[in-house]
């Protein structure tokens, strides 16, 4: 059994429409159902220069950028990207006014659900903001037609923020100082109900000390800006909010931040009650990913109170299916059940579901693919940036053969959740949230610098000569990070620095060259590698889960496998799925897992790569080019070598059904051949052909021929035809006439076309009757099935740079044939076209033909009623015209290009192993251990001056923001704060 996927063949480069909208977090096109939106509900989309304000004079400065409209949201960002930035659904906008302003001056002011009030400086031409604003009235009259608006009011109710900036909510009262719920402090007390979502700590309280994380001050800081700046679905994310979020989420707030700034929480606003509808539909469903989760449950941060009760393990659960029913191709893959749980202590069930989606799909493409190729080719793009940024680890590690993706590998893939304290991992995962996957590489980098571990460690990691004692360093590095960076200062800020707060400072700061951009460039530079490293591998697992080889070598084995998937690369077979259940099962328990099967038209490609016959090449000659066009023969020949070769009647062929259908052929002598060909025509298997089936045999003849040169298989073929009616007419039973007075025999009885009429001993002796069909079994049957190497397929061509994207809209496989028939024409018209087709066999390459043998049969034996017949209805049988008019020439195979090198990927195997094993063990921090109110009494947590401290780890992140204005911009921005709307 074996898994065959192409996916990896099919990536194509994300647009530039498709970066804006991973840029912005916003869905992508097309509803859940699969049903898209009809021409009346799209608005063509639209960007324009602007200049953004808040309502509120004093609050933020003004900033320049660019405003989008990508129906049903308006987003805007900043002209260096990351200053500011907002995404708005236009549900949540009620009121829109063009502001009385100076001459020249086009400004709208825009009223948000929350209240707030944001003011545009349209800086375009005029005509370019009429459109604008027409689309903007456009798409707004769209949402209120869809009742979108309807649904703000009740969904921003699920927000804990709502409750947060209100004046008259008690919410703060039945909480602990952490964001526990204090009314689930008794076990059999019953859940507090409320409105806004929550995870599991509400219950089972959340990891590490509140008062050494500053909670409460937290709170206080995100109250106050979230109340100037709106909140969920209308937050605004200026330079303080990204500050904020460096410092670390408050545990209340951090399930609703990671939805708003991941986008996941848009995905949840516009498909209300999808995941309680998916669990119903799919109940009692079991699968191959389901039966994976049940195992790894229990392993999903065991220490974690919430996972020791059965309600924190059916949440997971839950979760977990849920995500592998709505993406079946995908399913379920290790360190998802970390990512699932690890969210699910802050956010619900249906929060943590939709960031799951958003995780796996737009923020790590591949990670958790069966194939791992996105952890992969990001640890390749890791060790670059290693080689380019920290030389001197780099070239120790080479020389004492350290892999430093044994230890970063499991980074990556679980967030850093399940290398170092919960309390630290989440910090890191604020910031992925809100600045994208650069972050991963920017701490990972860190972690390798000298600033991080010689300074800490002295000489310890040049003393490395393993890749375990590697992993012992970091795992003492990550249990320390807690401890003070400064313990010797006098200053009591420097001592209360930890070196998590400096490694993640000096990150940002050193590392901040480490872009978004440099990713995107470095992953298309080694996408390539990467997938040639993983099919390599692909290969080997399928040749080595292959149940028998028959007689075939694993170089042989490999060569089959090269054309299977080029042909599923042209032509994609379903995805793969289980064997049907069966009533009996006889398979000691061991249940069979999903494998790739190709359907016909898969296979007829996938013929035409091994079988001459099974492709129709011809050598064209214009007077400009030569070359050859193949095309995929079709034949009801092909159709039931197809079905011959379903053993299981499964209606399409695995690996090892086209292995095993090879080797019955390809190996076989004379007699075998002759018996392959007579089983394959025999359909109902009794062991006799019918005379419909002698005719059906004769018409394979005739098309495996076709094109060979001279009439000397035209003429095997019509022989057989007379031969084996003469022959089984001869050996029907006769019956004595009971009239017969001369003692002769009466002619032999009329049987109808669908009785058994031609047995395999007379087949056998048919063809051996004529030179031609004896040799042709003899050898060119099993000769005609090649196995060659297969030229590399070309990767898709990246559209980075105006040259990628001019020559990818060039070289295209359309326009190719529009030059190849424009060539044609020209050689038709100076008389220089030529097409030669290339014959199957290729024995004979002269007009002349060996001649027939003599007939074994007398001349008296010779009268045959189905010979006369035949003669009589020719039209069932129609034969290929004489091709003694077709150019004749030897032409011979071109060789195939040989396979470049491929990297080795045997490497990955150990580095899988060494990911699961540090996946399913995770190192507990004592840090983590959630802590109660009583059980801290000291009275340095309790100084006013934490917000103080807060405040300066914010400022230490505060970098210089260019608004993009100059003075006379910012006066402009000013006025309009106190404009008047247009009468």
């Amino acid at each position: 059994m074996s898994t065959i996927s192409t996916a990896l063949r099919n990536f194509k480069e994300p647009t530039k429409e498709q970066l804006t909208q991973i840029f912005f977090s916003l869905p992508s096109v097309g509803s859940l159902d699969g049903t898209a939106k009809t021409s009346a509900q799209e608005v063509e989309k639209m960007d324009i220069n602007a200049v953004l304000s808040l309502g509120v004079q004093g609050v933020e400065e003004s900033y320049a950028g660019k405003l989008h409209i990508m129906s049903p949201y308006l987003a805007f960002t900043s002209l260096d990207r990351k200053s500011v930035r907002f995404t708005i659904p236009l549900s949540t906008i009620r009121r829109v006014e063009r502001l009385n302003a100076r001459a020249g001056i086009y400004a709208l002011s825009l009223s948000t659900w929350h209240g707030q009030k944001i003011i545009v400086q349209l800086t375009s031409l005029r005509p370019t903001a009429d459109l604008f604003c027409s689309l903007l009235r456009d798409a707004l009259k769209i949402e209120l037609q869809r009742g979108q608006m309807k649904l703000v009011k009740g969904f921003v109710k699920t927000c804990y923020s709502e409750a947060l900036v209100s004046t008259t909510s008690t919410v703060a009262d039945n909480e602990r100082e952490d964001g526990s719920l204090i009314s689930e402090e008794k076990a059999d007390a019953a859940p507090r109900e409320s409105t806004y979502h929550g995870g599991l700590g509400l219950r089972f309280k959340f990891p590490g000390d509140p008062k050494k994380l500053r909670e409460a001050s937290k709170i206080k800081l995100w109250t106050i800006y979230l109340r100037e700046h709106g909140r969920n679905l209308t937050l605004l994310r200026y330079p303080q909010c990204t500050r904020l979020v460096q410092v670390g989420l408050p545990n209340r707030l951090r399930g609703e931040m990671w939805e708003v700034l991941s986008g996941s929480m848009y995905l949840r606003y516009s498909n209300p009650g999808f995941y309680e509808k998916l669990l119903d539909d799919n109940k009692g469903r079991t699968s191959t990913s389901t039966e994976d989760i049940e195992k790894d449950l229990h392993r999903s941060l065991p220490e974690y109170a919430g996972y020791q009760s059965e309600d924190g393990i059916n949440a997971l659960r839950r979760v977990l299916q849920a995500y592998s029913f709505k993406n079946p191709e995908l399913g379920y893959c290790q360190a998802m059940n970390i990512l699932a749980a690890a969210i699910l202590i802050y956010m619900s069930e249906e929060q943590a579901f939709w960031l799951l989606e958003v995780l796996c799909d737009r923020l790590l493409p591949g990670y958790y693919a069966p194939s791992m190729h996105g952890t992969l080719l990001d640890q390749r793009v890791f060790e670059s940036l290693v080689q380019r940024t920290l030389p001197i680890i780099h070239d120790h590690f080479q020389v004492v053969d350290v892999q430093l993706s044994v230890a970063s590998l499991p980074w990556f893939l679980s967030l850093y959740i399940n290398s170092m304290p919960m309390i630290f991992a989440f910090r890191i995962v604020d910031c992925f949230f809100c600045m994208g996957p650069k972050v991963l590489f920017q701490v990972g980098l860190m972690l390798g610098s000298p600033q991080a571990i010689l300074k800490i460690n002295g000489e310890k990691l040049l003393q490395i000569q393993d890749d375990g004692g590697f992993l012992n360093l970091m795992r003492d590095y990550f249990a320390s990070l807690g401890d003070s960076a400064h313990p010797d200062s006098s200053d009591p800020r420097a001592r209360a620095i930890t070196k998590f707060q400096e490694l993640l400072l000096v990150s940002f700061r050193e590392f901040s060259v480490i872009t978004d951009d440099m990713i995107l460039s470095e992953r298309r530079r080694f996408r390539s590698e990467i997938i040639h490293s993983i099919e390599s591998f692909a290969k080997r697992s399928a040749i080595r889960n292959l149940k028998t080889l028959g007689r075939f070598s694993k170089d042989q084995a490999g060569l089959i496998y090269d054309a299977l998937y080029k042909s599923m690369c042209i032509i994609p077979p379903p995805a793969a799925t289980a064997p049907a259940p069966v009533l009996f099962n006889t398979n000691d328990g061991n249940e069979e897992k999903p494998e790739t099967r190709i359907e016909l038209r898969t296979f007829q490609y996938f013929l035409s790569e091994i079988a001459t016959w099974a492709r129709n090449e011809k050598i064209v000659m214009n007077g400009f080019q030569q070359r050859v066009d193949r095309e995929i023969a079709e034949h009801e020949f092909i159709d039931r070598l197809f079905f011959f070769w379903d053993t299981s009647c499964r209606g399409a062929l695995s690996f090892q059904d086209l292995v095993s259908g090879l080797d019955g052929v390809m190996f076989n002598d004379l007699m075998e051949n002759i018996e392959w060909f007579f089983n394959m025509h025999d359909k109902n298997k009794d062991g006799f052909l019918t005379k419909d089936e002698v005719l059906t045999l004769s018409e394979s003849f005739l098309f495996i021929f076709r094109y060979e040169v001279g009439d000397a298989y035209l003429g095997a073929v019509s022989r057989f035809m007379t031969n084996a009616f003469e022959y089984g007419d001869t050996l029907l039973p006769q019956s004595e006439s009971e009239n017969s007075n001369d003692g002769e025999t009466s002619p032999r009885p009329q049987i109808e076309s669908n009785q058994p009429y031609l047995n395999l001993a007379t087949f056998r002796m048919v063809v051996l009757a004529d030179e031609i069909l004896e040799s042709f079994f003899e050898a060119d049957l099993s000769a005609s099935f090649r196995l060659e190497p297969v030229p590399e397929m070309e990767l898709p061509v990246s559209n980075s740079g105006l040259l990628g994207n001019l020559w990818s809209t060039i070289a295209t496989d359309s326009n190719k044939k529009i030059f190849n028939t424009f060539t044609d024409e020209i050689g038709k018209t100076i008389g220089k076209h030529q097409v030669i087709h290339r014959p199957s066999i290729g024995r004979y390459t002269k007009l002349e033909e060996p001649k027939a043998r003599e007939s074994l049969l007398t001349p008296s034996m010779r009268k045959s009623p189905s010979k006369a017949s035949l003669t009589g209805t020719s039209s069932t049988t129609t034969l290929v015209t004489s091709s003694s008019s077709s150019l004749a020439v030897d032409v011979k195979a071109e060789p195939a290009k040989a396979l470049p090198t491929i990297p080795d990927s045997a490497s990955f195997a150990p580095m899988v192993h060494a990911v699961n094993a540090s996946l399913m063990e995770r190192t507990p921090f004592a840090i983590d251990d959630a802590k109660d109110d009583e059980d801290e009494s000291d009275d340095e947590f309790d100084d006013p001056d934490n917000d103080d401290q807060v405040m300066d780890e914010v400022d230490a992140f505060l970098e210089a923001h260019d608004s993009g204005l100059t003075d006379a911009d910012k006066e402009v921005a000013n006025d309009l704060l106190h404009a008047e709307p247009v009468k």
